[in-house]
């Protein structure tokens, strides 16, 4: 039996360390990981780096704004292992950016500020989400869009964490001609402050036809397609065409996700939803899942019994919420 010096066994060591460390590196990618870009179907570093970003999307902000602070993000990051946050502005509904005074507008800049600021202390990237959704067209409100991204791209054009995100759920029969149109109209009032920032459009009936942005796509070399998906609905068929779209190399963020049926409630397949993840992981397509909220509905990640906005445990959860916790908690390796 030939003999193994401690050196020899302590080199091994170092090496095979090092190989982990840089795996870990590569699945759990937050903000220390800085600027992103598009490259292929997904998100690289700034060194090239693949990056997938997995995380969880808020309820509207006007409904349950308790969930934007300090310490509940933060336990995002740390306790789940979300490395991103999504803040989701509803655009219409009650307390609607567009909807209501000049007072809730002013309330609601100031909490997706509050947001940014709490996810980017916590080593998060962060979401402004212009959330389109009883509108169905996104052209209804483009002027104030065009206002409101104007100020959140001037605000945060020095942050290498923000990511906007144009239309939330295009619907009503709304086409991809007409989303592109009003993101081409966006666009350049967030490029005239912030060149590089990741952009993210909205694609019709609800995000969930992305194969028609694949027909035309935008051209700008920072701009990904949402996907939507509520896995008890949106099963086999559903994945096989966004399969096709991921294989054809358009970059795609599924911006929002649940297990349950379409309407965000009724039952939960995690049967589904394993498939939905499987494939996204796969090909390193990014993931958010809605919603941080303890609202009495199947996609809610908290018990409606839980009245706490941080400090919250995993039996705290729902079982969706579990679900996803465990989910997280795995992808980035903690036990």
């Amino acid at each position: 039996m030939r003999k193994i010096s401690i050196v020899s066994i302590l080199l091994t060591f170092c090496l095979l360390f090092g190989c982990l460390q840089v795996a870990a590196k590569g699945d759990f990618a937050d903000t220390k990981r800085g600027a992103l870009h598009v490259e292929g179907n997904g998100l690289v570093d700034e060194n090239g780096e693949k990056v997938q970003l997995r995380g969880v999307s808020t309820h509207g902000l006007a409904w349950f704004p308790d969930y934007v602070n300090k310490k509940g993000f933060k336990e995002l990051h740390d306790k789940w292992g979300a490395n991103c946050v999504r803040l989701a502005l509803y655009t219409e509904e009650w307390g609607g950016y567009c909807t209501g005074d000049a007072n809730n507008r002013k309330a609601l800049k100031k909490l997706v500020k509050k947001g940014v600021k709490y996810a980017t202390e916590a080593n998060m990237y962060a979401v402004i989400d212009w959330h389109i959704l009883s509108d169905g067209n996104p052209k209804k409100h483009r002027k104030a869009a065009k206002a409101f991204f104007k100020a959140m791209s001037k605000e945060f054009k020095n942050h290498t964490n923000v990511i906007y995100e144009l239309c939330n759920e295009p619907n009503g029969g709304t086409t991809w001609s007409t989303i592109k149109s009003y993101a081409e109209d966006i666009i350049p009032v967030i490029r005239k402050n912030d060149k590089d920032a990741i952009i993210v459009v909205g694609t019709p009936t609800w995000s969930q036809e992305i194969d028609k942005a694949l027909e035309k796509p935008i051209k700008d070399k920072n701009v990904m397609y949402t996907l939507h998906f509520y896995a008890a609905t949106h099963k086999t068929d559903m994945r096989k065409n966004v399969k096709k779209v991921l294989k054809a190399g358009l970059p795609v963020f599924v911006t929002e996700f649940g297990i349950s049926e379409a309407s965000g409630n009724g039952r939960i397949s995690k049967k589904s939803g394993q498939k939905w993840i499987d494939l996204l992981d796969n090909y390193g397509v990014s993931y958010i899942a809605f919603s941080l909220a303890n609202k009495a509905e199947s996609t809610s990640l908290i018990k409606s019994s839980c009245q706490k906005h941080s400090g919250i445990s995993r039996s705290n959860l729902t079982s969706y919420g579990k679900w996803y916790y465990d989910l997280l908690r795995k992808k980035a390796g903690k036990k």
